[in-house]
């Protein structure tokens, strides 16, 4: 499993975590696409915006490699600002690509791609 050097292991002050020490001995936990309600609430949202700006600080318009990045936290985006870049795509792997859709990212979080990173961290 790829190590994501550099990458924030959580959002700040909070449990919200984006990356993952480990494998997972007992199996590889699959990216689902979950669904996000209009009533979430502003944390959950700010992690999302804070994870998704972490992504594009470091991979930018780059496919990568999901390595220790958060299944779950990656699913709350997923199929809409993260998507698959293999074909066929292994949601059950670690040596999974994915890439950054820089329109959709920017049209649902536009405050990932102007911050700089500071509040994030």
């Amino acid at each position: 499993m790829l190590k994501h050097r550099g990458f924030p292991g959580r959002l700040s002050g909070t449990d919200y975590q984006f990356v993952i020490r480990r494998a997972n001995p007992r199996g590889v936990t699959p990216i689902i696409r979950r669904e996000r309600y209009r009533d979430r609430k502003p944390i959950d949202k700010r992690a999302d915006t804070a994870f998704l700006a972490a992504l594009w600080r470091h991979f930018g318009t780059e496919p990568f490699e999901r390595g220790n990045l958060d299944a779950g936290r990656l699913s709350w985006l997923f199929g809409r600002e993260v998507l698959p870049f293999d074909d066929p795509f292994d949601p059950e792997s670690y040596e999974a690509r994915l890439i950054l859709d820089e329109a959709a990212g920017r049209a649902a979080f536009p405050e990932a791609f102007e911050a700089s990173g500071e509040d994030w961290d």
